[in-house]
């Protein structure tokens, strides 16, 4: 697999674009970061033309026309998953923390983030707490190297998850982190980064 030129870095349901700041800020690889947001999540404007996660992917490739890793947060992997399934000449490498990767998580016992997360955030568009992407019987056909990252203290995406995409996807390493949560992807920055640099020189 060729090298990134650039990396994308996707945030979670929070639309957060700094959420990955502290990992980007410690990687020695020379690609060019970019931070994406999701339009009417965040601080990122709102768009009409967005009604479901399809239509945030279509938007990503949208901005990509040469060789990208997509580094992923929560349901931002959903969307990474979608990207590297419909270009898979232009996504390098995937790095993929605490998502569904757009698995049924029923099978997992996770706990739904939805009730309180439509409470904490009432102007989050209603498509997206509805939207139940569902990959699974394309998910062996990631041929791009995924890093997994995982803690074994989030219950919104359990540990179980990550093993399960680890067996699916034909080319994956899965990290776990003893007590890290569902924020892990900034809170372990430090040990992150490091592990982010080795997977894009595969």
């Amino acid at each position: 697999m060729s090298s990134p030129s650039q990396l994308f870095f996707l945030p979670g349901a929070s639309g957060n674009t700094d959420f990955w700041q502290p990992v980007a800020s410690q990687l020695n690889h020379k690609a060019k970061p970019i931070f994406f947001g999701w339009p009417g999540f965040g601080e990122t404007p709102a768009d009409s033309s967005i009604t479901s996660l399809a239509d945030l992917t279509t938007l990503l490739l949208a901005q990509i026309d040469k060789p990208t890793a997509l580094i992923a947060q929560s349901m931002g992997g959903i969307v990474a998953v979608q990207a590297a399934l419909q270009r898979p000449d232009l996504i390098t490498h995937l790095v993929l923390t605490v998502t569904s990767g757009g698995v049924d998580m029923t099978q997992f016992e996770a706990q739904d983030w939805r009730p309180e997360f439509r409470v904490q955030n009432p102007n989050v568009p209603e498509w997206f707490l509805i939207d139940r992407s569902n990959h699974s019987d394309q998910l062996t056909e990631i041929k791009q190297p995924a890093l997994l990252l995982w803690g074994d203290a989030d219950p919104i995406s359990p540990v179980a998850v990550g093993q399960y995409l680890a067996e699916v996807f034909p080319d994956a390493d899965l990290h776990v982190f003893e007590g890290g949560g569902h924020d892990l992807g900034f809170t372990h920055a430090t040990h992150i980064a490091p592990l982010i640099d080795q997977h894009l020189e595969k």
